[in-house]
């Protein structure tokens, strides 16, 4: 009995080990990060670097990269689960927010006011904001243009029933700018500097000292709740990058051509324009993003006032 008892035990006990090793040698379930962007910014001189996907093998998750026209169909991306980390500018995360959508804000780029500007056409007769009374301004509605043409009119003792908005996307405004249906137009880069070097467009005013123009980096509030070591590994590779755009402004131009479309010449313009950093929030830019949300309920853009502390992710701060 007990030569068949020890027999029995080490059969059991190299079973158990021969299960052990087995199951060591399975591979880490493999994680796979939806990721949205758009044509312009640093996500995709991330993307055509790869360094995102090198820094997250290791902790056994895959990349895969969602392309988006815009801000705003990147959030409702965001919003239904087909991504579940983007980048928008101001305004398209307080429509989301005023939709009920589950985002969160991770981090921003620093403010970047000249990234934005109002401009008529080079041999236009408006020269002041003034002259702007009566006259028919294109904008993209609920961007962060918008926010700026109110600043812009409120700088100047004016109000948006002063002036006729038209609000047509870029590549509308762009059209209607160009044929003079509209005399002014309020945009962002890369299509403002595009319509610096390709038409001649004068810039009547810029953002500067009138807004923050930031970016944020936000993420579906589930998937930033479970998984703080990815975000943190996304943003520290984020900000890395910005850190090498700012050094070599001519190699990110260049890598953005091809996606973009764009000429060297309009790209590195924009890029110098940017905010080199990504970063948590910090107080003065929630407020900032508040008095956005806020001026857009005065103009019932969207249908109640909003709380953006309540969609910070908490290590944001």
């Amino acid at each position: 009995m007990s030569r068949r008892f020890a027999k029995s035990l080490v059969l059991s006990t190299v079973v158990v080990s021969a299960m052990m090793l087995s199951a060591c040698a399975q591979p880490k379930e493999q994680v796979t990060l939806n990721i949205g962007f758009q044509k312009y910014g640093v996500l995709p001189l991330v993307k055509a670097q790869g360094t995102l996907e090198q820094s997250l093998k290791a902790q056994g998750v895959t990349v895969k990269w969602v392309e988006f026209p815009a801000g705003p169909q990147l959030l409702e991306g965001l919003n239904v689960g087909s991504v579940v980390f983007g980048e928008a500018g101001e305004a398209p995360p307080i429509f989301a927010q005023a939709a009920n959508a589950k985002l969160v804000y991770v981090a921003h780029q620093p403010a970047a006011p000249l990234g934005e500007a109002l401009v008529v056409p080079k041999d236009s007769s408006i020269q002041t904001i003034q002259d702007l009374k009566g006259k028919r301004i294109a904008l993209n509605k609920g961007s962060n243009v918008h926010y700026l043409l109110l600043k812009i009119l409120e700088k100047n003792n004016l109000s948006l029933t002063d002036v006729e908005v038209v609000y047509l996307p870029p590549s509308d405004a762009r059209a209607a700018f160009e044929r003079g249906s509209v005399d002014a137009w309020v945009i962002w880069d890369p299509f403002l500097a595009a319509a610096e070097h390709q038409i001649g467009a004068r810039s009547l005013v810029t953002g500067k000292n009138l807004v923050s123009n930031h970016q944020f980096y936000l993420a579906d509030r589930k998937f930033a709740e479970e998984n703080p070591k990815i975000l943190q590994t996304i943003v520290s590779t984020l900000n890395t990058t910005t850190q090498w755009v700012k050094q070599h402004p001519s190699e990110a131009a260049k890598l953005l051509q091809q996606p973009t479309g764009l000429e060297f010449e309009v790209l590195h313009q924009s890029i110098q324009r940017m905010g080199f950093a990504v970063t948590p929030l910090s107080n003065d830019v929630i407020e900032a993003q508040q008095n956005v949300a806020d001026a857009f309920y005065q103009q019932k853009l969207i249908p109640h006032k909003l709380d953006i502390q309540s969609a910070i992710l908490p290590q944001a701060k």
